[in-house]
């Protein structure tokens, strides 16, 4: 058995651009400025480039993203408390806290087996008079945008809203998620496609407003020193976290890349018939942050895979709907959710990742019998 297999070393993933990293951490720390500086201002712009959008706001983390996008949606009085909120029922569960966090309500769709993204045709039907947002979560780095679901947005004048969190640099027709809705999620969790070494997380948006006022409530809701206008908190991206990832930024295709030849290889090599593979709907558009594959008999298949050296998780054991914080959720019956939930197995999976362990992993799932 070779030395384990870990399903993402970040140590690895981040000694290739060590020496880059040392500068940029250096350059801060040399600065006297760690907070709100040059360096938020130069990765923001950075951001909303790659992306597509006029503007992007820096925060502490991924969920806070999503919480000061939807707040923001209040305090413009474009939602209200009480208003429904369209999100795929098998996402994290931090796509499900932003929406309650703002006393709004999740209305929770089920998604296509095949690719595990929400079913758009079945979004138009948990659509009500209460109905405000529609928020598409890029699951395991494969889009969930189509122009259905966008058509049914337009229709009840529905607000689209991205969760990108898993999804840096995926794209739809050559467009980037993050700029497909009217405002993005973004994570920058260090497992992320686009990882920082902490948490962050940033906001795309075309719309100044909006951008103006989450930029507030990231920053105790002051719009200048001392004014508050909003009821904010403090959810700032740290200087030496901006310049970090701006050194990322500028190698993630190059990173996705890798990702995708991996990807390729377990689509091309795993033939046991007790696995099922996911869909790729389109191979250059995908960023492959997951790779889950579903077995009835996941347990075992997890622990066999560990007794040969190879480290895997579950994206997720237990569905938001089932989970004791939701515990008026916990009779729901959502069958193709909670499939997924209780088969779902992510292997390895990584720019660093190299072909050997590839192979190996490849062979190894060939062999497995319950």
């Amino acid at each position: 058995m070779p030395q384990l297999i870990d399903f993402l070393n970040l140590k690895k993933i981040t000694e290739k651009y060590s020496s880059e990293i040392n500068d940029a951490v250096n350059r801060v720390v040399r600065s006297g400025r760690y907070l709100q500086g040059c360096e938020n201002e130069i990765f923001e712009s950075n951001y909303a480039d790659y992306i597509g959008t006029k503007y992007a706001v820096g925060c502490a983390n991924g969920l806070d993203a999503l919480i000061w996008i939807f707040r923001a949606y209040i305090e413009l009085g474009l939602m209200h408390r009480g208003d429904e909120v369209i999100v795929p029922a098998n996402t994290f569960i931090a796509s499900i806290l932003a929406i309650t966090e703002n006393e709004l309500v999740p209305i929770l769709v089920e998604p296509d087996i095949n690719t595990y993204q929400i079913d758009g045709n079945l979004i138009e039907d948990a659509v009500t008079s209460k109905t405000r947002a529609v928020l598409l979560v890029h699951l395991y780095g494969q889009c969930a945008y189509t122009e259905k679901i966008e058509n049914v947005c337009r229709k009840y004048d529905l607000k689209m809203v991205e969760d990108n969190a898993q999804a840096h640099g995926c794209k739809h027709r050559g467009r980037k998620t993050g700029s497909l809705g009217d405002a993005a999620a973004h994570s920058f969790y260090p497992g992320k496609n686009l990882g920082a070494l902490g948490d962050g997380g940033i906001i795309t948006t075309d719309d100044e407003k909006l951008a103006s006022v989450m930029r507030a409530l990231s920053n105790y809701g002051s719009t200048e020193k001392y004014i508050f206008k909003y009821r904010g908190r403090n959810s700032r991206l740290d200087e030496i976290q901006a310049a970090v990832l701006n050194v990322k930024l500028a190698h993630l295709d190059e990173d996705v890349k890798l990702r995708e030849k991996v990807a390729k290889a377990y689509i091309q090599g795993i033939t046991n018939p007790l696995i099922s593979l996911p869909q790729v709907m389109n191979w250059k558009e995908h960023v492959f942050h997951i790779f889950p594959v579903r077995c009835s008999q996941r347990e075992r298949l997890k622990d066999f895979l560990a007794e040969k050296g190879i480290q895997t998780l579950i994206h997720y054991p237990i569905p938001p709907h089932k989970q004791e914080c939701y515990k008026e959720w916990n009779n729901l019956q959502l069958p193709v959710t909670e499939k997924i939930h209780d088969e779902e197995l992510s292997l390895p999976i990584s720019p660093a990742l190299t072909e050997d362990e590839t192979t190996y992993i490849i062979g190894q799932i060939n062999k497995f019998r319950p």
